[in-house]
């Protein structure tokens, strides 16, 4: 026999999520066999099997919070598997009672036959441990559910997407005690379809850091706008050739970098971070580029970015986004980061005003090209590629001529790509 630990997460990670059971009880399992998938506040990490054997208990359901070293399931040896699975799921049936308690007296006896039925069914039909245990806690036969599996095996999702009316008895109780706007909100729209959901640990995580940013930070905005001529002119003559060198596109991220890398040096508040009374300049220039995936916002670090040319910028951006979508960062690399650069852009973005990146101090908006009439002097008008961008900064530790110095001299290397050589 043997216990499934939650593992060790990362520097100052202590709790996961379990987001996903890939197995189920009583399954036989070898060595080496993915288990379980949980949810940290940055990334998500595969839990496997390390020996062969049944998986005799589920000990945490999908959707519960585990702290590192927790127990959350056992292995046990094939032999004995089938003695332990079964007894384990008999005390669940006195759970399924438990849900008519909170309806009046006078309801129970008609409620507890179908308590009953769940349970049993729980113990019969194929279905998630999670999927058995939210019928139990809505009264729900889970014979009456469909399923949307093809070979007819039950989700939560399934449970969930249920009839209403056999959800409303166990929903009741936590709407009335979740109160707030959520309350009001379906208050004020009585018989209209709404969906409820839990934040996954990353959107909670993402959302809190914002708010925190805002709260502990003097943060100001400073905007400026690039003339995009020279960058695309670049591009256009020598894509195709830095393409067949360097088995990488030629994109706009790694001007970006370069710029960036050169106005920190010459405006080094911008790279530091607060330490209580102490400004910790850093002289390194670990750059984070900010990713849209699936479960939310990921900031993954160019490490030594004055150090790497510009295929090689574009190599590991371009490696960082692939795991990023794919859900395989590791917390090495989202770590220490030093500044930040976002792109709204690539969305259609105009303009916007980026967060902080806590406890960095400054983050690059990078925005949408579009073709504007530009003033070239006094009586000449052309119509040329410009990009807005914008910088946010903690004006604790930088001063806003400071702040406007350091975007100028971002656009003026931008608008003279070869000067970015000079900086590398």
């Amino acid at each position: 026999m043997a216990d499934i630990k939650v593992p060790e997460l990362g520097e100052s990670i202590t709790e996961a999520t379990i987001s996903k059971w890939l197995v189920t009880e009583g399954s036989t399992v070898s060595q080496g066999d993915l288990l379980l998938e949980l949810e940290t506040d940055k990334v998500n990490l595969e839990i496997s099997a390390e020996q062969d054997g049944v998986l005799s208990e589920i000990r945490k359901q999908e959707g519960d919070n585990v702290s590192v070293g927790e127990i959350v399931g056992v292995i046990g040896a094939s032999s004995g598997a089938p003695a332990s699975a079964a007894p384990a799921a008999a005390p669940e049936a006195p759970k399924a009672a438990e849900a008519p308690a909170a309806t009046p007296a006078a309801e129970a006896p008609a409620k507890a036959p179908a308590a009953s039925a769940a349970a049993s069914d729980s113990a019969s039909l194929a279905a998630s441990p999670a999927a058995r245990k939210l019928a139990r806690e809505r009264g729900i036969d889970l014979s009456q559910v469909k399923s949307q599996d093809p070979i007819g095996r039950v989700y939560q999702d399934d449970v969930k997407s249920h009839g209403t009316q056999a959800a409303q008895p166990a929903s009741a109780p936590a709407a009335a005690k979740s109160g707030g706007a959520g309350q009001a909100a379906q208050q004020a729209v009585p018989g209209k379809p709404v969906e409820r959901k839990r934040m996954s640990r990353r959107r909670q995580t993402i959302a809190n850091r914002l708010v925190e940013a805002q709260h502990t930070a003097a943060m100001l905005t400073t905007f400026n706008e690039v003339d995009m001529t020279a960058i695309l002119d670049v591009r256009k003559r020598r894509k195709q050739a830095f393409l067949d060198k360097h088995d990488v596109g030629l994109g706009f991220m790694s001007f970006f970098t370069k710029a960036v890398v050169g106005a920190l040096k010459k405006f080094p508040h911008l790279n530091a971070e607060i330490d209580g009374d102490d400004i910790v300049v850093k002289q390194f220039y670990d750059i984070g580029i900010a990713v849209s995936a699936k479960e939310g916002l990921v900031v993954p670090v160019v490490r030594e970015a004055d150090r790497l040319s510009f295929a090689d910028i574009e190599k590991q951006i371009g490696d960082l986004a692939g795991k990023a979508r794919a859900n395989t960062l590791a917390l090495s690399d989202l770590q220490g980061g030093t500044f930040t650069i976002t792109n709204g852009g690539v969305f259609g973005s105009l303009l916007s005003t980026p967060i902080l990146n806590a406890p960095q101090v400054g983050i690059l908006g990078m925005h949408k090209i579009q073709i504007r009439p530009v003033a070239i002097d006094a009586e000449r008008m052309e119509n040329r590629p410009m990009m807005y961008i914008a910088l946010s900064y903690d004006h604790r530790i930088v001063d806003g001529s400071e702040a406007v110095r350091f975007l100028v001299t971002v656009k003026e290397l931008l608008e003279d790509p070869e000067s970015l050589l000079l900086e590398g």
